[in-house]
């Protein structure tokens, strides 16, 4: 059921049907626009007027100021506002339906540029063209400078909730969102001309998946009619651009949705997005660096710096980042050397320090409820988290001087996980071991373990090279470079509770 039209939006209706009856079509098909408001108004220069004696611009209305014999909008687009000038004696026929016109009304218009006595630059308009017409009263967000020169603003459209659920109301309201989400796009843009820069190749890899795997997560379960077979929404790329390591390519990435059937809170979404990348011949040291290069350089060039402000925190980006054992950290932050330990042992150590696990939890998953709970939140500068132990890396190469352990790092900023990475497993024996053992956890309770996947299993089996595999969280990147710390404000339309009505 549609929602109800308050007075204002019944009077735009009307508008409608008098526009039409005086022959106005209120949604043409297009309009030849040749500036944007910005590029007039940081280019517009007194003693050169001639640069801008013909222009097209269009926008949405965001005011309007009608007088007897002129008028003002401010029009906004993509980069700005900018306000136009109407005179009635040069319109005549478009100032007959002038008080037709709303806020949020789009108009394209054609005149010129120049300043007035006031000294906004702005466009004078010789004609204007209706371009779609609202039926829906916009938050009007009201501005005014105080005597100490400080903005205040009256009726802003505050309210997160409706934001997120409204956001194209939000970005046409308070445009400075806008910002985050062109950060984001040229976040995104860096790391892909990166990568392409060392000849690696962008991939596509499939969302559908027959078995999921490549994490330890619950997946979305969907079913193909055709083929009469459940299929998951993935949860990672890991193990299929892994068989493109094995078929040949030695540099692969992806930038891709994934999908994960858990709970949601200020850094999780059941749908986001992330990049994994393989390069064949190379381990987790090598990765490291390739990592710390790759961020350092893109908060450099997103930010102009390498300091972020983030969450209270002055965070460097400054390469390199710290590094630390995994192992080390638990004893620093627990008192506690856990190395070794077997799941009886860890669940009673999880009990001294208050740490809450399920009865059946695995090894696995009581070292992650410990981390989480006592070591992460005093990661706050850049630290490489480094050799995890042979439990929590089902797909991790074994440490090469160290037994027990793998080869993995996880980045972590401000208490939050950013990358993820191995020298990954191509022992194909080894890792039918693990995958099997994951089978015994899942069978145990752990709806997270992983699933043995033959095919990928077979993969191994023809030949993968030493590789070095890195996952990094786009989300959770996007919100440390602008500042923001809920991850729905770095995604255009997160995922929301339906609305009751």
């Amino acid at each position: 059921m549609s929602e109800l039209k308050n007075d204002q939006e019944l009077r735009r209706e009307e508008e409608l049907e008098l526009l039409e009856q005086a022959g106005v079509n209120a949604y043409p098909y297009s309009f030849n626009k040749t500036h944007d408001a910005i590029n007039i108004l940081n280019n517009y220069k007194d003693e050169a007027p001639e640069e801008f004696a013909s222009v097209a611009v269009a926008g949405r209305i965001m005011s309007i100021r009608r007088m007897g014999k002129a008028s003002f909008f401010h029009i906004s687009d993509q980069t700005g506002k900018i306000q136009v000038y109407l005179k009635k004696d040069e319109l005549p026929e478009f100032y007959e339906n002038l008080k037709l016109l709303d806020i949020g009304d789009i108009i394209g218009i054609e005149g010129y540029g120049f300043r007035t006595k006031t000294g906004e630059v702005s466009v004078h308009a010789k004609s204007v063209a209706l371009l779609c017409k609202s039926l829906r009263s916009l938050p009007v967000v009201k501005e005014e400078i105080d005597e100490q020169g400080n903005k205040i603003v009256y009726d802003a459209f505050a309210d997160k909730e409706l934001r997120y659920r409204r956001r194209y109301v939000d970005l046409i309201v308070n445009p400075e969102v806008k910002k985050t989400f062109f950060k984001r796009s040229k976040i995104i843009s860096f790391m892909r001309n990166y990568f392409e820069a060392q000849g690696w190749l962008e991939v596509e890899t499939p969302i559908l998946q027959p078995i999921y795997g490549g994490a330890s997560a619950r997946p979305f379960i969907t079913h193909h009619n055709a083929l009469d077979i459940p299929l998951y929404l993935r949860i990672a790329d890991e193990l299929y651009l892994k068989r493109l390591i094995v078929g040949g390519f030695e540099g692969v990435f992806e930038i891709s949705k994934n999908f994960r059937n858990e709970g949601m809170d200020k850094t999780h979404n059941p749908e986001f997005t992330a990049m994994e990348i393989y390069v064949a011949y190379k381990d987790y040291n090598w990765m490291m660096e390739m990592t710390e290069d790759l961020i350092s350089n893109l908060a450099f060039t997103i930010n102009g710096t390498h300091e972020v402000e983030y969450d209270g925190h002055n965070i460097s980006l400054q390469k390199p980042f710290r590094r630390a054992k995994m192992f080390d950290l638990f004893k620093e932050y627990t008192g506690l050397d856990l190395k070794g330990k077997n799941r009886v042992e860890l669940i009673a150590a999880a009990k001294s320090i208050n740490v809450e696990v399920e009865a059946n939890a695995s090894s696995m998953k009581i070292l992650d409820e410990i981390f989480g709970a006592k070591v992460e939140h005093h990661l706050i500068q850049p630290t490489f988290v480094i050799d995890y132990p042979l439990e929590m890396s089902p797909l991790a190469k074994k440490h090469r001087n160290e037994d027990g352990l793998v080869e993995r790092f996880e980045l972590f900023v401000c208490g939050k996980e950013l990358a993820n990475a191995f020298s990954e497993l191509n022992d194909p024996r080894d890792q039918r071991q693990r995958l099997e053992e994951q089978a015994l956890n899942r069978a145990a309770g752990d709806e997270e373990a992983m699933i043995l996947d033959e095919d990928f299993l077979y993969a191994l089996e023809v030949g993968m090279p030493p590789t070095a595999g890195l996952g990094i969280g786009i989300d959770r990147l996007v919100m440390m470079l602008t500042g923001e710390t809920s991850i729905r404000d770095v995604l255009f339309f997160p995922q929301m509770r339906p609305e009751k009505k």
